[in-house]
């Protein structure tokens, strides 16, 4: 598996272009911003766009949903509970920032679904509490997590904006996340990679 990180957008968030070495097949994660970088990793590593995920639906992780799918022609896949923030634009209004409208996922993902590019297996994990609808993907033969806004290197995602509840934000850092083992690398929203064992040593809201 080829991981490749985007620091893109106006709060520097990570896409994440996925590839299957074998057969070149791709998975796009949170396109946040910035679609003409994210195409040109994609055709740096010869692949093909056959998924695009989203973790949750904030402005910052799907302003360039719209020029991604229209350049790839890729089904989206969300949570079916994130779908109102999808359609009202991530909140982008209320911070002035203009977006083009976000099209509806064209996968609806629930708790335990897998979805597979190539030989790359990616495990739904249902992660409340960002977002009412955010989700984490797994993928077990890669020991990686690519789990958006909940668990960061030293700190956790926000809860207080609209949807968010903190004491769920926890339960589901427990109940999904420090329940993988200690090895797998957390591909976050925000910041450098980190791992489930020290977030679970050292992380300080944990």
């Amino acid at each position: 598996m080829i991981t490749h990180a985007l620091t893109v957008g106006p709060v520097q968030t990570n896409c994440y272009v996925v590839v299957c070495e074998t057969t070149r097949q791709a998975v796009v994660v949170d396109p946040g911003w910035n679609a003409p970088s994210i195409l040109a990793a994609v055709d740096s590593f010869q692949a093909t766009v056959k998924l695009i995920l989203l973790t949750h639906a904030h402005f910052d992780h799907i302003g360039a949903l719209a020029d991604v799918v229209d350049a790839t022609k890729a089904p989206v896949a969300m949570h079916p509970l994130d779908l109102p923030l999808l359609r009202e634009g991530g909140g982008a209004r209320g911070w002035g920032i203009p977006m083009r409208p976000a099209p509806d996922p064209d996968v609806s993902l629930e708790h335990g679904q897998v979805l597979e590019v190539g030989t790359l297996r990616f495990e739904t994990r249902f992660t409340p509490g960002h977002t009412p609808g955010h989700v984490v993907f797994y993928v077990e033969s890669e020991k990686a997590v690519f789990d958006g806004d909940v668990l960061f290197q030293g700190s956790i995602g926000r809860a207080d904006f609209p949807g968010g509840d903190f004491d769920t934000l926890i339960a589901s850092i427990r109940d999904q996340l420090l329940t993988l083992p200690d090895d797998v690398v957390v591909y976050s929203g925000h910041g450098p990679p980190t791992t489930i064992g020290d977030e679970r040593r050292f992380n300080p809201f944990l």
